[in-house]
């Protein structure tokens, strides 16, 4: 049995889909990311699984258990916005945490503190956004839990500080945590997740572990000399899962046969052509819009 799992879990206001049948399972130790398109459900997925917002079907287990208060003294929770307060300062929050939590450790909170360089004595209400989202990673993390559910714990952070939350993350998970996240930034979510779940009109869309995603498709890209590319013989081919052009840049989605695809681009006129093993970026686009052509970016948000 997994350790934290949801069946069939929905959630509908009136005719509206928010949270539709989604299912998902996720051992000790694992990271699983959540991710879609703006407005996909990501969200409020994360409160139907906390209880936050009640359900109109589903279930959710923690290692076998419904939740109950009890088990809330072993999860961590980052919501999307800041729930600080914001008339008390880092010092307080923590104080607040070692009272509520018997798990939480006075001497990890000050190494993270130390780590994201908070001043325990600053006010919520003069911290950046940034500063914000950090404490919160650090009295998440201060408790030492066994779950984790982290909904974009990178935001506002500059880049030293997301690697830091990413080593937290990948640390935690290899000491026996398990991790559900959602994260605008798919790169951060590609070095971190285990597993991929992809989250569209509230429905769970793809699903499966990254490398096995990955694994059976090809990125075949050229560049040509004009815009002007001669398309109509590859919108054809069975190899070909999805077909993108940008300007001058042709990108193909191969289930097969990667080598003889370059050739096939270079016999066209490409400039330069490389194969290239597919992203997590890919594997959104490909699952958001499939088959498609498109000179646009959609944005994992």
């Amino acid at each position: 049995m997994s350790y934290f799992r949801a069946e069939n879990l929905s959630l509908h206001f009136g005719g509206l889909k928010a949270v539709d049948a989604v299912s998902f399972a996720v051992e000790r130790g694992e990271i699983l990311s959540i991710i879609g398109p703006n407005g996909a459900g990501k969200t409020t997925t994360f409160k139907c699984l906390l209880g936050l917002a009640r359900a109109s079907s589903g279930m959710v287990r923690f290692d076998g258990h419904e939740l109950t208060p009890t088990l809330f003294e072993s999860i961590s929770y980052v919501p999307e916005r800041s729930v600080l307060y914001e008339w008390m300062n880092g010092a307080e929050h923590l104080e607040m945490q070692r009272r509520t939590f018997k798990r939480y450790d006075s001497k990890r909170a000050k190494q993270l503190m130390d780590l994201f360089k908070l001043d325990p004595r600053k006010r919520v209400r003069a911290m950046s956004k940034g500063m914000r989202t950090a404490l919160a990673i650090v009295m998440a993390f201060a408790i030492n839990p066994e779950t984790l559910v982290l909904d974009e714990p990178t935001s506002g952070l500059d880049p030293v500080n997301q690697r830091a939350v990413l080593n937290l993350m990948i640390e935690s998970a290899a000491q026996g945590a398990t991790i559900v996240l959602s994260s605008h930034q798919i790169g951060q979510v590609e070095r971190a997740a285990d597993h991929l779940a992809v989250l569209q009109n509230g429905r769970v869309i793809l699903a499966g572990a990254v490398d096995d995603l990955k694994s059976d498709r090809k990125i075949v890209e050229g560049i040509f000399p004009s815009e002007t590319i001669a398309l109509d013989g590859l919108r054809r081919d069975a190899r070909i899962e999805r077909l993108d052009q940008s300007g001058r840049i042709l990108r193909l989605t191969v289930t097969a046969d990667g080598g003889g695809l370059a050739d096939a681009l270079s016999q066209m006129g490409a400039q330069s052509v490389r194969i290239v093993d597919l992203n997590l970026e890919d594997i959104f686009l490909n699952a958001v819009a499939p088959g498609s052509q498109t000179a646009d970016i959609v944005e994992a948000g």
